[in-house]
């Protein structure tokens, strides 16, 4: 009779067996969606970003015991390139390197261009692009040495088109697809491959705070804020799941996307088809 320790699969049949993630911005959403994906498939997580201490520490023990992984942590403030380092250096220290690098960090502002505070727009570009240059810089190395490596950068449908209002995230995002692009093709001729997912409107706590601030704000019915306000250019009027990102990340770090590169790829139901 087979018991539930019998219908387990075994570390060794599950993909990402050996390989190591590091997931930036892994504390809640999307990021944390994309580390359980690669936990599942087998791989050591590294989770970085910013919440209370307690609850990470929580989050990065289960993923341990919910998928018999290793998986640790570095609250590394993504805004400066030496905590970066930092970070990097850690990874390599305790989980042997990066084997899967995705780069999902990012902060938000939203004001007219000659409203936008400067320090506003230094941040968003450090955090949303600078600090992607910097991890995948000190990650190529080894990525060559080891023969393999996945560069996986999460941009957004704004890293396609624009919104009014959103200078400097507009900026990075397309930043972030130009550098997805250039660096494919630099280590075109090596197991590296790098991609961008581009993601519209993803559901996440933070989405559902915008959608009770929005209902309150304009006094109108939630199921209107979700279709008229942020579903307002999505053509299939729903949110993409967490786990549809996680998902697609793990196709992209598996050996069935090695041909895959330099791709920026839409989740946002049709919204930069127009």
């Amino acid at each position: 009779m087979l018991t539930t320790a019998d219908m387990k699969p075994s570390k060794m049949m599950r993909p990402l067996h050996g390989r190591t993630a590091l997931v930036t911005g892994s504390t809640s959403g999307i990021g944390l969606g994309v580390a359980e994906a690669f936990a599942a498939q087998g791989a050591t997580v590294v989770l970085n970003g910013f919440g209370d201490r307690m609850q990470i520490e929580d989050t990065r023990q289960k993923l341990e015991q919910s998928h018999d992984v290793a998986a640790f942590y570095h609250g590394a403030d993504l805004s400066k390139s030496a905590a970066v380092g930092e970070m990097m250096a850690y990874a390599q220290a305790e989980a042997g390197g990066v084997d899967i690098l995705v780069n999902n960090a990012g902060i938000q502002h939203v004001a007219p261009v000659d409203e936008f505070p400067p320090e506003k727009w230094d941040a968003i570009l450090a955090i949303n692009l600078s600090s992607a240059f910097h991890t995948i810089r000190l990650a190529l190395p080894g990525m060559k040495k080891r023969g393999y490596g996945r560069i996986i950068n999460v941009a957004s449908a704004h890293g396609l088109v624009a919104s009014p209002f959103k200078s400097a995230y507009v900026a990075a995002k397309h930043g972030i697809v130009g550098l997805t692009k250039t660096l494919a093709l630099e280590v075109a001729q090596t197991n590296i491959t790098a991609n961008a997912i581009c993601p519209g409107y993803v559901y996440t706590p933070l989405v559902e705070k915008q959608i009770a601030d929005q209902a309150k704000a304009h006094n109108i019915p939630r199921e209107q804020v979700i279709s008229d306000v942020l579903l307002k250019a999505q053509p299939n009027k729903r949110f993409a799941q967490v786990s549809e990102i996680g998902a697609l990340a793990v196709f992209l770090a598996s050996e069935a996307a090695a041909s895959i590169t330099g791709a920026a790829l839409p989740v946002d139901g049709g919204w930069t088809a127009h």
